[in-house]
């Protein structure tokens, strides 16, 4: 699946819930389904920067496509970093880089989150498309 119809599934999702605790609620459902980061990922290398809570992500490269795991101290930012990696894992780091995530808008996550959480959001991002670019240069 690319990443524009797993984008599109999370908006058509999202279109099910009318006010943002349901959505929120969601959110965090979906963060509860995040697979286990390895423990040895849990360490400042691999700790965002820029995000109020703590959120770790490392990335591996199979040659072809990264995938992606994750975990965060904090429910809703948990489920956050699980929309993304859901949306983004299993890509190759071509496609990620050229992403233009629309989905977060077209949800209106941005516009609901608390101006730190935003710019976790951002910081969330910046290091995904950073191992793409990492990787897409490897490759």
């Amino acid at each position: 699946m690319t990443i524009e119809e797993k984008e599109l599934e999370v908006i058509e999702e999202f279109s099910f819930f009318d006010d943002w605790m349901d959505k929120y609620e969601h959110i965090i459902e979906l963060g509860k389904d995040l697979p286990l980061i390895d423990p040895k990922y849990k360490t400042s290398e691999y700790l965002i920067k820029g995000c109020q809570s703590q959120v770790w992500v490392n990335a591996d490269f199979d040659g072809t496509k990264i995938s992606f795991t994750a975990d965060s101290d904090a429910i809703i930012t948990k489920g956050v970093i699980a929309l993304l990696v859901n949306v983004l894992s299993n890509q190759t780091p071509d496609d990620i880089l050229k992403s233009k995530l629309n989905f977060i808008k077209e949800i209106g996550l941005q516009e609901h989150l608390s101006p730190t959480r935003a710019n976790g959001l951002l910081g969330m991002v910046k290091q995904i498309k950073t191992y793409a670019l990492i990787y897409a240069n490897k490759g």
